[in-house]
Order: C-alpha cells, then sequence, then structure tokens
C-alpha cells in the first residue's frame, strides 16, 4: 500500500486477483428444508469462533426457519476474500466491516441501509458511535463494540526514573517534556521514552483534533493544511533528534503487530495504539504494563475518542433482507447473546449488554474495561467513517514521515507532498 496513488474504488476491483480463503464452519448458507439460508462472515480468531457459533446455535433455535452458515479468517485474509466477493457481487449476506471499510462499500452500492427495517433497534447505542455507520444519511452498518486510543507504558522502568505517572488531562508538552526525561534516566536502560508518532496517521488525528481541527470535513475533504503537518511533523523530528522517541530505523521496522513495535523489542519505555490490541504487550512487559489517556490541547481539548472496533453490515443483493436485519439485531441487542460473545468483540457498543457484560469480564478485557471507564462523558464524539482513500493514504503518510526521518526531506516538503497526493486520491 506504500506509496499507491490508486484510487479506493479501482483497489477493490485490483484485489479480485488476491484470493484467499476463508476458514469456514457451516453449511454453504442455501438453507436446508425449506430454510431461509444466511451467510454470515467474520474476521477473529478461535475464541471469538467459538463464542460466536454458540450465540449462532441459540438463534436458530429461536428461529428455526432460519440457518446460519458461518466462516472467519484472520483480517488480512478477510479483508481480501471480501473484496473480492463484494467485487463479484457475491457479498455475504451478513458480515463484519471495519471503520474503513464502510464509506467505500456504502457508496459501491454493496451495504444494505439498515435504516429501513425497524426491527433492527439502536436505541441503546449510543448516537455518536451509531453514526459513525452512516454515509450520505443513511444507516448501512451499525457498531458492535468500541475502542479508544491509549499509550501503554513500562510503570516499572517510568517508577524508577522519577518521571510524574500520566495523568487525565496532561498535554501534549507535559507528554513530551515526560520523554525527554525518561530517555535521559539511567534507570531506563538505554530505552527512548516512545514510538515516535510521527509515522501514525491516528495519532496526527487525535493531536489534530485537540487542536479543534480534523482529520476529514464532513464533506470528505481535508480538514487540516501543509501548515498544521508541518508543525506536526517538525515537533516529531525535534523529538527524535533529541532522543526522546524512537529512530528511524525503528520505526520502519514496524508491521501493525505489537511484537514489532519498539515497545514489543523493549527498546522504548511506551507506545500509542489502540486499547485492545495493547493486550500483547503483557506477556512482554510483564505486570508493569500500564494504560494511560492521550494528552489533550493547551486548553484542555481532547483529541481521544471512543471508536468502533468493528460493525455488522449486510448485503444490498440479499434475498433475505428481514432475516438479515433480525439477525443483526440478535447479535448486538440480545441479553443472552451478549452473554456468550462478552468482550470478544471489544467492550460493546450497546450500553445495557456493556452494562451486564463489564462485571463478568477477567485479565486484560477487565483492564481495557477499567481504562475505558474514566473517559465516560468526557470525550468528543468520534468522526464520521474516513472516505475512500483514506487506507491508501495511510500508507502514504508513513511513507512521506519515512523521508522524514531519514532526512531525506524536509517536514515542509514532506508536508506538501502529501497533502498534494492527499487531494489527488481524495479527487479534490
Amino acid at each position: 500500500m506504500r506509496g499507491n496513488r490508486t484510487t479506493a474504488s479501482c483497489t477493490l476491483a485490483i484485489v479480485l486477483i488476491l484470493g484467499g480463503t476463508l476458514t469456514g464452519c457451516g453449511g454453504d448458507g442455501g438453507g436446508s428444508g425449506g430454510k431461509v439460508g444466511l451467510r454470515f462472515t467474520w474476521w477473529g480468531n478461535p475464541d471469538r469462533a467459538a463464542r460466536t457459533e454458540q450465540a449462532i446455535k441459540l438463534f436458530e433455535k429461536r428461529h428455526p426457519d432460519i440457518d446460519i452458515s458461518t466462516s472467519f479468517a484472520g483480517f488480512d485474509t478477510y479483508k481480501a476474500k471480501l473484496a473480492t466477493q463484494a467485487a463479484g457481487g457475491d457479498a455475504p449476506d451478513v458480515m463484519q466491516l471495519d471503520y474503513r471499510q464502510i464509506d467505500q462499500y456504502a457508496t459501491s452500492g454493496i451495504l444494505l441501509d439498515l435504516g429501513e427495517h425497524p426491527q433492527l433497534r439502536t436505541s441503546e447505542i449510543d448516537k455518536g458511535l451509531l453514526a459513525t455507520g452512516v454515509v450520505d444519511g443513511k444507516q448501512y452498518a451499525l457498531p458492535v463494540a468500541r475502542g479508544t486510543e491509549t499509550m501503554a507504558y513500562d510503570a516499572t522502568l517510568w517508577r524508577k526514573a522519577g518521571v510524574p505517572p500520566p495523568t487525565l488531562g496532561w498535554t501534549w508538552d507535559d507528554w513530551a517534556d515526560a520523554m525527554r526525561r525518561l530517555a535521559a534516566s539511567k534507570a531506563t536502560e538505554g530505552r527512548t521514552g516512545s514510538t515516535d508518532p510521527g509515522q501514525s496517521e491516528d495519532i496526527f488525528e487525535i493531536w489534530l483534533r485537540s487542536q479543534g481541527k480534523s482529520l476529514y470535513t464532513d464533506g470528505e475533504r481535508l480538514g487540516f493544511t501543509a501548515d498544521d503537518l508541518t508543525r506536526y511533523w517538525e515537533w516529531c523530528t525535534e523529538l527524535r533528534k533529541e532522543g526522546a522517541v524512537s529512530r528511524a530505523e525503528q520505526t520502519t521496522q514496524m508491521d501493525g503487530t505489537v511484537e514489532n513495535t519498539p515497545l514489543g523489542r523493549l527498546t522504548t519505555v511506551s507506545d500509542f495504539n489502540w486499547d485492545a490490541p495493547t493486550s500483547g504487550y503483557a506477556a512482554i512487559v510483564g505486570e508493569g504494563l500500564k494504560l494511560a489517556p492521550l494528552p489533550v490541547g493547551d486548553d484542555g481539548t481532547p483529541g481521544q475518542y471512543f471508536k468502533p472496533s468493528m460493525f455488522f453490515g449486510a448485503s444490498a443483493k440479499t434475498e433475505h433482507p428481514e432475516e438479515a436485519a433480525r439477525f443483526i439485531d440478535f447479535l448486538l441487542n440480545d441479553k443472552e447473546a451478549g452473554a456468550i460473545l462478552g468482550a470478544s468483540r471489544g467492550i460493546p457498543a450497546n450500553d445495557t449488554i456493556r452494562q451486564d457484560v463489564l462485571p463478568k469480564l477477567e485479565g486484560f478485557d477487565q483492564v481495557i474495561s477499567t481504562y475505558q471507564k474514566q473517559f465516560e462523558g468526557r470525550l468528543k464524539d468520534p468522526p464520521p467513517a474516513p472516505p475512500k482513500g483514506d487506507t491508501s493514504l495511510q500508507g502514504t503518510f508513513s511513507r512521506d514521515y519515512d523521508q522524514v526521518s531519514y532526512e531525506r526531506m524536509s517536514p515542509r516538503e514532506a508536508a506538501e507532498d502529501y497533502i498534494t497526493e492527499a487531494k489527488a486520491e481524495l479527487r479534490q
């Protein structure tokens, strides 16, 4: 994806060559004995699959006229296979969707307008989260669970370094000062304070929001200028040159896994990530692993937000839209289903289900739940789902900052290059 200027709509067609095989867990979805057959696909792990199958058995028991066939895979394989199916007009009846797929699939005519099906209840889902599944005024997807960004850190090293612990409401200047002090301390064993945030579009978005700006406007145009991005990359560059954040060769090795982050390689004290994936640091960092809120703007404006960890949607071509809507409603709103699924897809977006599930959480799910509780009523609504082209632009963002971190381009040159490519990708 790095440097790819192909539009997202073309990307959807190109993935026809990628193939990919989903791991089947059910039949062919055609139904049997006069039953209505629905195909349901998602990405996940074996635990999520086992819980999902258990919930489906309950649904089928209550609705003996409906037969659900299922398949799941790891995210990359799933994403490629779903795109292939969608491009070929054979999207599954019900599907799990990522935040960055909503706009592309909705505007390509792949998704069913769920708002036309009143049996799908949404009153228990936060209106801000619900709005992230809306495109052009229509509810094409419903949020399943929520997550938010965090700073995972080694509290043991942090304490040994004598640096005040991070708190709710600390500013970006506070964070930068802490990174400098951590890197300078002998107690941190030669580590830098953090992964360099310059390569992350996600962190840039939160920094922008804390400045009162946004990554995209409601009209799906860029919500920031080359000056904004230059200022951000100049700030990151200063921290990198001071040794407060990770070096270029460390950040360019990152591949989306926690193991290959600087914190995962034990070369930093902290790292930014979404809350759920930080569970992977537990085995690496040990009992000292803690989660801290992201910094806010100088005036206290938070950039952090609750983001749907994933969505459920239905195919616009399904032969059984009413049954598909009923099944999605069951997965999101049924208390017994909620008890079975737990936090296997994240902390539930349904308020009632979440309150039922939270007391029963264990292990790192409980850590995430406690972390999220501190933000109740404090964060602003999440932005709409990103427009077509954003997936490609994430790669462009990292690629351009790589040029900055290796000192092949200045922050200003890279920022102007990104703005030019972004406008072309978004067809502005």
